[in-house]
C-alpha cells in the first residue's frame, strides 16, 4: 500500500524541486522515492494549468462519485433480493390495505 505524506510536506518538496533542488537529493533527504516526487510535480503542473490532465479536485470528485455509485448499486441489489423473497413467499412487497 502506498505511503501517505502530509500535504504540507508535499508542498515543501514541490517548492524545493521547482526552485532547482535535484529530485534525487530531495528523495534522499526526505526518505521517499524520486518517482513520488516526479508524480507530485506533474500533478502540480496539471493543477496550475501548465499541463493537460485531471486536476486534483476533479480526481477527488470522480472518486467520490464512484464510491456513491457502488453504494447505490449495493442498495439496489439488496432491494431486489428482498423483493424476490417477498414474491417467492407470495407476499405483496408493497403491502395490502384490505
Amino acid at each position: 500500500m502506498p505511503r501517505r505524506y502530509p500535504p504540507e510536506l508535499r508542498r515543501q518538496v514541490i517548492e524545493l524541486a521547482r526552485s532547482g533542488t535535484r529530485v534525487a537529493q530531495l528523495a534522499d533527504t526526505f526518505g521517499m522515492s524520486a518517482v513520488s516526487i516526479y508524480n507530485w510535480l506533474k500533478e502540480a503542473r496539471i493543477d496550475r494549468g501548465e499541463e493537460i490532465g485531471q486536476t486534483t479536485d476533479q480526481q477527488l470528485e470522480l472518486a467520490a462519485a464512484k464510491r456513491r455509485i457502488v453504494q447505490l448499486e449495493t442498495e439496489l441489489a439488496v432491494a431486489r433480493k428482498v423483493n424476490e423473497m417477498f414474491l417467492k413467499e407470495g407476499i405483496n412487497p408493497k403491502g395490502c390495505s384490505r
